[in-house]
């Protein structure tokens, strides 16, 4: 075939690719994919954090000594052991490392008899501070959202946890306008519980007290397997 009609023939040829189509398409194609991606992610890791804080309430409200004798007590090991099943239900949110977790007890005070967190244990190394009180303090008509508060009953208690936590992107944070989620979740306590204080199962030997002071991270266990801090 000589050049000119090979010339001839490219110039009456219509097949091709669609290249520049494509060129100026897939950057918005890419960017809807990805947008779509991390904001499916953001929704699964929001509903993940409810339900830990379902969770933990849940829980927290149930433990104590199962003795129908007396008044179940609650030990500082019981506040650990939920702590660290929440780590692990978490799995890869890494809970304690990006968010933080507050559990108070909600009280009536014996003496002013107005609502009060009698005691509060918290972990996560988020620097945040409990929204709707301090243990020790008096809360008014309970805790929550202005409008939506519990309270507790007289000679019982209510768990009120909160859940704090920095969303960690899949793509960019640029796709997630709001990257700080929050939980709240409250239960009243099942059965009689011993309301006087917090115990230590061996006071010769304490479990960490998870006090809201520090901000610690991941929690660990040692050889024994108690929790180490």
């Amino acid at each position: 075939m000589t050049r000119p009609s090979l010339l001839a023939r490219l110039l009456r040829n219509r097949s091709g690719v669609a290249m520049t189509e494509f060129a100026l398409g897939a950057p918005l194609l890419l960017m809807a994919g990805l947008w779509g991606t991390e904001t499916a992610n953001y929704a699964l890791v929001n509903m993940k954090v409810g339900q830990l804080a379902v969770h933990l309430a849940d829980n927290a409200s149930r433990v104590g000594d199962t003795s129908t004798l007396r008044e179940r007590k609650v030990y500082e090991s019981d506040i650990n052991d939920l702590l660290y099943g929440a780590q692990l239900q978490a799995g890869s949110l890494n809970l304690f490392a990006n968010g933080r977790v507050i559990i108070s007890s909600l009280e009536v005070d014996p003496v002013s008899g107005s609502q009060y967190i009698h005691w509060q244990r918290c972990r996560g190394a988020k620097m945040v501070q409990p929204a709707y009180g301090v243990e020790g303090s008096r809360v008014g008509a309970g805790m929550g959202p202005p409008g939506e508060e519990v309270f507790a009953q007289d000679g019982e208690a209510v768990i009120f946890v909160e859940l704090r936590f920095t969303y960690q992107p899949l793509v960019s944070r640029r796709f997630v306008t709001n990257s700080e989620i929050s939980s709240i979740a409250s239960f009243t306590v099942r059965d009689n519980r011993d309301l006087s204080q917090m115990y230590q199962r061996d006071p010769a030997s304490p479990d960490p007290v998870q006090r809201c002071g520090a901000y610690r991270g991941p929690i660990s266990l040692t050889s024994d397997g108690r929790i180490a801090s």
